[in-house]
């Protein structure tokens, strides 16, 4: 049988110590943060607002100081991502767009969503959230060719169709989308804008990309292990107080119970850190994704959108059906040969550099980066020249 620390131990080995991780989806924490999501936070519970016997208050005790990192944490949120009213109860993103929905709409109303064919989240799709709450799905028009909606289009579709929320956020996310012209649709149907920022919220805390609880979205949901470099779990932000209002009314025991107030400690932390460094942070992931993007394709990589610049965002969109006239390489298997170098990618298409930007590495990185994943998947073993590359980078956009 397995020795459950060694396994641990080994990972923690490999992924933090010996791999280079270029998944989008994945992030590290720093030192400070780890320790917070391991303190005795991780034991409690915090249960205020509760009606005893005629009487209000927190339904257990020990809390003094527990209630206090939830309002610093909510405080750092609203002052981050500008937004009028924040919590950083669910516990993931996934729940946060849950209860994005829940807040924002009532059974038999119409959504309009990014379409799965276009990077949206498969969860917003038919047959999953908007199944149990009774909603109907309809999509945005998108402009294949540019990777964004086709805001003219969509604003006439937010006319034709009225539906209750236009919901904008994907999993295949590259540039930002045109804000103000979907609120101005919403605002002439009565439609609530809302904002899946799961993929891109580290990069919105740095104050690039684009700042939405500015340029007109209602409610925002996220994860908050992505671009942001947190632990995994969620956040939930809005600038209309009914809304937000809602949601807290259908969190605790409809949605979940206990909020894993150690993870918010570790969530608030990562907030002081993106307050401080953010911004450096985030146009580093930028700016290291760009130049990824044109090594790639120097070295014949089928990386997408070279017209457009690559990207504008953490990740990089991969042809993985010219990989596969490339390298001779189904997409599991251009994945596994780059893991057995321990280059760590997903086998969906695509690669991102919020991970390793917050490993502090640099657009000159980004050139050695490239030819080691091209020389890999032609066959070479590059695992030695992996390791010099990882021993070079240290947790950056941390306090000392």
């Amino acid at each position: 049988m397995d020795d459950l620390e060694d396994l641990v131990r080994s990972h923690d080995r490999w992924r933090l110590h010996e791999a280079i991780n270029i998944q989008p989806s994945e992030n590290v924490m720093s030192e400070q943060a780890r320790n917070l999501l391991a303190s005795d936070l991780a034991h409690r519970y915090t249960l205020p607002g509760i009606d005893v016997s005629g009487v209000v208050g927190n339904a257990y005790r020990g809390t003094r100081y527990t209630d206090r990192v939830e309002a610093l944490g909510e405080r750092l949120a609203r002052e981050v991502f500008t937004a009028a009213h924040a919590s950083l109860k669910p516990l993931s993103g996934h729940l946060a767009g849950f209860l994005l929905l829940t807040s924002c709409t009532r059974r038999g109303d119409r959504i309009l969503v990014v379409g799965a064919k276009h990077g949206g989240y498969d969860g917003y799709m038919p047959g999953y959230l908007p199944e149990h709450l009774g909603l109907q799905v309809d999509f945005l028009p998108f402009d294949e060719a540019a990777w964004n909606v086709d805001a003219k289009a969509a604003a006439d579709r937010i006319l034709e169709t009225r539906p209750r929320l236009v919901l904008v956020g994907a999993s295949f996310i590259l540039f930002p989308y045109n804000l103000r012209w979907l609120r101005g649709a919403c605002d002439d149907v009565g439609a609530l804008l809302g904002y899946d920022a799961s993929h891109v919220l580290g990069l919105i805390a740095g104050g690039e990309f684009q700042k939405p609880m500015i340029e007109g979205v209602d409610v925002l949901s996220a994860s908050t292990h992505k671009s942001f470099p947190g632990p995994q779990g969620g956040i939930f932000l809005a600038n209309r107080t009914d809304v937000f209002e809602r949601a807290m009314s259908n969190l605790t025991w409809h949605l979940q119970d206990n909020a894993h107030w150690n993870r918010i400690a570790a969530t608030a932390q990562v907030l002081q850190e993106m307050r401080a460094f953010g911004s450096a942070y985030a146009r580093q992931v930028i700016a290291n994704g760009k130049v990824l993007g044109g090594q790639l394709d120097r070295w014949g990589f089928p990386v997408k959108f070279a017209s457009l610049g690559y990207t504008g965002s953490h990740q990089l969109h991969v042809d993985l059906g010219k990989v596969r006239e490339a390298f001779g390489l189904t997409p599991h298997a251009y994945a596994d040969v780059l893991e057995r170098n321990n280059l760590i990618v997903d086998a969906v298409g695509r690669i991102g550099t919020n991970e390793i930007t917050r490993m502090g590495a640099q657009e000159e990185d980004m050139q050695a980066l490239a030819g080691l994943i091209v020389r890999a998947l032609r066959g070479e073993d590059v695992r030695k020249e992996v390791a010099d590359l990882r021993a070079g980078l240290r947790l950056s956009y941390v306090f000392p």
